[in-house]
């Protein structure tokens, strides 16, 4: 899996980032219709979306959106998703793009804080479930969704017996061929580390990780370290790692030679959702050609592009998935979450305190 598998790491300036924030939600006045949108000349106009560097899509994708339209699209890498962020912040009002792709449900509070996003409730989110918008202004519109679970290495497991639920993890045979990333320099890492705290809550977490540090858990700096380093499939000894519910999706497709079935399996009872979402940022010369942006987003053309180069999946329910994703992906029994407000409220405390944990 050398693809854009969610590998997003994210190295953050905390301090800088939460003095950048302020106290409290600096929610923008901004608001774009649907009538404004539909009403607007947009021939001629370049949109500038900001994505984190995980963003890939089918070379053309965006041809079709601009013949409609008019608007040409600019994409900008931005780094990774705590950095499109952070980046977004500093520039607040005086955006370096028009809209931003890529803020996720972890991240989500600190963007709404910080007033980055013009409110814009497009039509076409009639196909998208409730589940999936977080935010009741409509300032950030969701466009996919995936879930971060443990994978294991089938052939690799001690003993031959599979893990089945986050419980099990905390067995000696298990933590000790357990390698997870960082969660304050990975995506993954942090995902994970949250699913401890939704499933054991602030009487069980430390506890929880205390028992994956006395049991010999490994701890990388990022999800290509863990993967690719210290996991199997990269050459490593430790048969159960961080990773995604679609990597048995990716270990099918990119194998050498070809495998029918993935060496990869998924304990669908640790699963974190993750879901993105695309917004308007607030000072935008282009509102009502971003916004027609943010409707393509949901369209069945970017949805259906989604799963196989992104390897998550579209929240667009009309679109009909690729063979080869929904034979691979593995579903979830359950879906470990959290308020986003509560995310951002107790992230440096949580994240300070598994480093005196796992890391002392």
């Amino acid at each position: 899996m050398t693809m854009s598998l969610r590998i997003i790491p994210v190295v953050l300036a905390f301090g800088l980032l939460a003095t950048a924030c302020g106290d409290g939600e600096a929610t923008s006045t901004e608001v774009v219709t649907p009538e404004e949108v539909a009403a607007a000349d947009t021939a001629g106009v370049t949109v500038r979306m900001v994505t984190h560097d995980s963003f890939t899509v089918t070379d053309g994708l965006f041809d079709a959106f601009t013949t409609e339209t008019g608007i040409t699209v600019d994409l900008v890498a931005g780094g990774d998703a705590g950095e499109v962020v952070a980046r977004a912040i500093l520039t607040a009002g005086e955006p370096e793009a028009d809209v931003m792709f890529g803020i996720d449900n972890t991240f989500l509070q600190r963007g709404l804080d910080a007033g980055l996003f013009v409110a814009y409730e497009s039509p076409a989110l009639d196909v998208v479930p409730d589940e999936f918008e977080l935010d009741a202004d409509h300032r950030v519109t969701p466009v996919d969704f995936g879930d971060v679970c443990l994978n294991y290495w089938t052939e690799a497991l001690p003993g031959g017996e599979v893990p089945a639920s986050l419980d099990d993890l905390t067995k000696p045979e298990f933590a000790s061929t357990f390698v997870t990333q960082d969660p304050e320099s990975s995506s993954p890492g942090f995902a994970f580390f949250l699913s401890t705290i939704a499933a054991y809550g602030e009487e069980g977490w430390e506890d929880y990780w205390q028992q994956l540090a006395d049991g010999g858990v490994s701890v990388t700096t990022g999800w290509n370290e863990a993967y690719y380093g210290e996991f199997v499939a990269g050459g490593g000894d430790k048969a159960i790692v961080t990773s995604y519910a679609t990597s048995p999706v990716a270990e099918v497709l990119f194998s050498d030679p070809p495998v029918d079935t993935p060496p990869t399996g998924v304990v669908l009872d640790s699963c974190w959702r993750q879901i993105e979402f695309a917004g308007i940022l607030a000072g935008t010369e282009h509102p009502e050609a971003a916004a027609k942006l943010v409707d393509f987003l949901l369209s069945e053309t970017f949805q259906e592009d989604i799963p196989l180069n992104m390897f998550v999946s579209p929240v667009n329910t009309d679109v009909e998935l690729p063979e080869v994703f929904t034979a691979n992906n593995a579903v979830p029994t359950r879906t470990l979450t959290l308020p986003p407000a509560e995310i951002e409220a107790n992230r440096a405390a949580w994240t300070e305190r598994w480093a005196e944990i796992v890391l002392r």
